[in-house]
């Protein structure tokens, strides 16, 4: 019977609410399955699980939308693809923004959308903290490397397979990015005098996979190509070939060195080397202490069972004599 109601309970629990039952003065109301309208390049940027939940306090009304990626970098994707159009940056998250009635924000690999109500830092602090599965790896550092000037808000998108490159830039064919290599790309568009330009960075696991794939990314017809390290940028068919130049030069890999490094420990501070002496010391006299304390009472006690005899007697042997 306990096997049987087990079974009945667990796809109940797999299938846990993800938002919580109030938010702020707002209680939950409603909780459904929100609408995917495009399934292959959810399942492409590892969806888990989502959820919309509808909230009420009053009159009031506003829905969220959870959606619980694989990783961080899933969650960035997901990001750049679902933000609205003319939103603005919003500080309650490294990656957040809003407009007027909404916030969408990524906190590690969940992102969240809230429509009709802003939640406040206060009021968002217990949601992340109940969230399950968390994923809180760091996030790529390919998006730092698109350039900043003319880059048109709101255009940056993250590839990561054929679905997203489908998507975003169908006239890369998927054979010559190569994904089953590792290889990720950042797109972006900027504005230029004679209209806008899509640049695609694609970031591979070795300088080595990027020579090769910019020579398999330079045999597509009108494509200008740039390696930089493990980064190839490519420009299809640009309006400008002068200002593609000039973008595809503002592309450049910087390498991070790190090497092993000494850590202090608290050995190394004197005042702890000071009080270690001062308690050593101590330790020692107590021990003298005790070991002359215990040496003088078995002699005491020696003294005491044993009358008529000294226990600390010199033993002679008179040679004198003999």
């Amino acid at each position: 019977m306990t096997r049987f109601l087990l079974a009945l309970l667990l796809p109940t629990l797999a299938q846990a609410a993800i938002w919580p039952d109030a938010i702020g003065a707002y209680r939950r109301t409603a909780a459904s399955k929100p609408v995917l309208a495009d399934g292959p390049l959810w399942d492409e940027y590892g969806l888990r699980e989502s959820e919309t939940a509808t909230y009420e306090n009053g009159s009031a009304r506003f829905t969220a939308t959870a959606w619980r990626l694989q990783d961080s970098t899933g969650a960035l994707a997901a990001y750049y693809w679902q933000r609205p159009g003319k939103s603005e940056p919003s500080k309650v998250a490294a990656l957040a923004a809003e407009t007027a009635g909404s916030l969408l924000l990524v906190h590690g690999n969940y992102l969240l959308s809230f429509s009709g109500y802003k939640p406040t830092t206060p009021e968002l602090d217990p949601i992340v903290e109940s969230l399950r599965n968390l994923d809180t790896t760091a996030l790529p550092a390919l998006p730092g490397y698109l350039p900043s000037q003319d880059l048109v808000p709101g255009s940056e998108r993250y590839i990561t397979g054929p679905a997203s490159l489908r998507k975003f830039n169908p006239g890369i064919p998927p054979s010559a990015a190569a994904f089953h290599l590792g290889a990720e790309a950042q797109l972006g568009g900027f504005h230029g005098p004679k209209g806008e330009t899509v640049l695609t960075i694609f970031n591979y696991p070795t300088h080595q996979i990027a020579m090769q794939q910019a020579a398999s990314l330079g045999k597509i017809p009108g494509a200008e190509v740039k390696r930089s390290g493990p980064l190839v940028a490519v420009i299809l068919s640009p309006p400008d070939p002068d200002a593609a130049e000039r973008l595809l030069a503002q592309v450049r890999y910087q390498a991070e060195v790190t090497r092993d490094e000494r850590v202090p420990t608290l050995r190394d501070n004197i005042g702890n080397l000071v009080v270690n002496a001062f308690v050593l010391t101590g330790l020692l006299l107590v021990f003298c202490v005790v070991s002359g304390l215990a040496l003088g009472g078995s002699r005491a006690f020696l003294r005491h069972f044993r009358k008529g005899e000294d226990p600390d007697a010199m033993i002679t042997l008179h040679l004198e004599r003999r």
